[in-house]
């Protein structure tokens, strides 16, 4: 009876010492933080006939085997707009350690009402290698109005 309760109290005792990983650098759910807001990086190296989505509101990176992927959440400024996507600027490469992308989205051919923020939402996604992450610390989304990053 006693020895059980001794192995019952230390494997209490260290399950709740586990809480301190929670915040730590070892837990992989930290190395790339919230999204801050960031100024604009207006270089582009790429043409794209697409128009800058209005806002970016949300933006986060999900640590995966072999690499990671950027989730952009886009506000159009109305409904019906499609075919998002983050094209990088500079080539893709990094400068300073900082990637950079721009939320870019086709318009609806008709006009359309402005309803409500959810109803307008637009989240896109996009994978990067290890390898291309390796010299990235920050990751850049620029939108028209506004632009958000996130830290590793």
């Amino acid at each position: 009876m006693t020895i059980r309760l001794v192995i019952a109290l230390v494997l209490v005792t260290a399950t709740a010492s586990c809480g301190g990983l929670r915040e730590s650098n070892l837990n992989p759910f930290n190395w790339f933080g919230g999204s801050q807001p960031a100024r604009t990086i207006t270089v582009n190296t790429y043409s794209d006939p697409r128009p800058l989505v209005d806002q970016i509101v949300d933006l986060r990176m999900e640590k995966i085997p072999g690499g990671a992927i950027i989730h952009a959440t886009g506000l159009p400024a109305r409904q019906g707009y499609f075919d998002g996507d983050l094209v990088p600027l500079n080539g893709g490469v990094p400068i300073d350690g900082v990637l950079a992308f721009q939320f870019r989205i086709v318009p609806p051919p008709t006009p359309t009402r402005v309803s409500t923020q959810q109803s307008r939402e637009v989240v896109i996604g996009t994978y990067i290698s290890d390898q291309a992450l390796a010299p990235v610390r920050v990751i850049h989304v620029s939108g028209a109005r506004n632009a958000l990053s996130v830290r590793r």
